[in-house]
């Protein structure tokens, strides 16, 4: 699949573009008021209480304030993110419909035959806002209390033991079938609809792990309901300091991250685009914001239009090789 990412705004020109937009009314027939002059829908394409959609919502309602209007959070979970992307890579390119976009949907340009949509063709991708890496957790009182215990559990019995993801092709999918690779290990693969049935599913005795995004189980984790075993950052969460990396548990060479940041539909006009950017960046300079974020285990991330875009490239050809040595074929 040979993609030509779109043009990004230089940050100058953006800067620039959302001061005139700021200041002067959009040309065209439509160009009766000034962008934005109603509310703007913030698409998140997975379940409330996941961590894409507690991000939305913190940054949401500062870049509000920055933009003088409603950013309302529109939860359209579905087919790892899917069937929200597609809505949106549908809507009008006027700046009133965004997607929290990120590695899922990079993600999903490999993972299936026919996501629905191009990353690249049908989105323009503003900015980055955060990251966060996985955790692998067991319910708090399983008689597991180690990576290493896990992984023996499935060499003594092979396929039976079961792991919640967010459903199949998500980082809770990927990572842990990375590591099953890696570690020489079977596991049964139960996908739910996102990162917080991940943790539903652990709580209630339904799997025997999971591996959510940090920022959705790391409240349950901090409350002594889950247990966290390892990581799967290049280094260890601050938030959760005495959980070892995959690495230090003994199994190197699998790393996984999700991120996150606002992408809207292709043909959306520069001066829109560069407005958007401008009230996110802003948003992200605000201790209160960069707090709260921090609070739910992600990691502040800001990354602008150009490097956002290479980011999708790179996750994907990552997903193309995590894919190979985990033997996974497109859906």
């Amino acid at each position: 699949m040979n993609a030509i990412p779109c043009p990004p705004l230089r940050r100058r020109a953006f800067l620039a573009q959302a001061a005139a937009l700021g200041a002067l009314p959009l040309a065209g027939a439509r160009a009766a008021a000034p962008w934005p002059s109603r509310a703007i829908k913030w698409v998140v394409p997975y379940l409330a209480g996941t961590g894409p959609d507690t991000t939305a919502r913190i940054v949401a309602e500062a870049a509000a304030k920055a933009l003088g209007q409603p950013v309302v959070i529109d939860n359209r979970g579905g087919a790892g993110g899917n069937l929200g992307a597609r809505q949106v890579a549908k809507a009008p390119p006027d700046g009133y419909t965004w997607i929290y976009s990120g590695s899922p949907m990079a993600a999903s340009m490999r993972m299936y035959k026919s996501p629905g949509y191009d990353v690249f063709k049908d989105f323009r991708h503003v900015m980055g806002l955060t990251s966060a890496d996985t955790v692998i957790i067991v319910q708090a009182d399983s008689d597991i209390h180690t990576l290493d215990q896990l992984l023996s559990r499935m060499r003594a019995q092979p396929g039976k033991v079961d792991y919640a993801s967010g459903g199949t092709g998500t980082p809770s999918h990927l990572g842990v079938e990375m590591l099953l690779n890696v570690a020489k290990v079977q596991a049964l693969h139960v996908p739910y609809k996102g990162a917080s049935e991940i943790v539903n599913a652990v709580l209630g005795r339904q799997v025997s792990f999971g591996a959510p995004i940090s920022t959705v189980a790391y409240a349950n984790i901090q409350a002594g309901r889950l247990r966290a075993l390892a990581t799967t950052g290049p280094r260890r969460n601050p938030k959760l300091p005495n959980v070892p990396t995959l690495a230090e548990a003994g199994v190197p060479g699998v790393e996984l991250t999700s991120w996150g940041g606002v992408s809207v539909p292709s043909g959306t006009p520069d001066a829109i685009v560069a407005r958007i950017h401008a009230a996110l960046e802003t948003a992200l300079k605000q201790p209160q914001v960069i707090a709260a974020l921090e609070e739910q285990g992600g990691q502040v991330l800001p990354q602008d239009s150009e490097a956002f875009t290479r980011a999708f490239s790179k996750e994907m050809a990552f997903t193309e090789a995590m894919m190979s040595k985990a033997r996974l074929e497109p859906m």
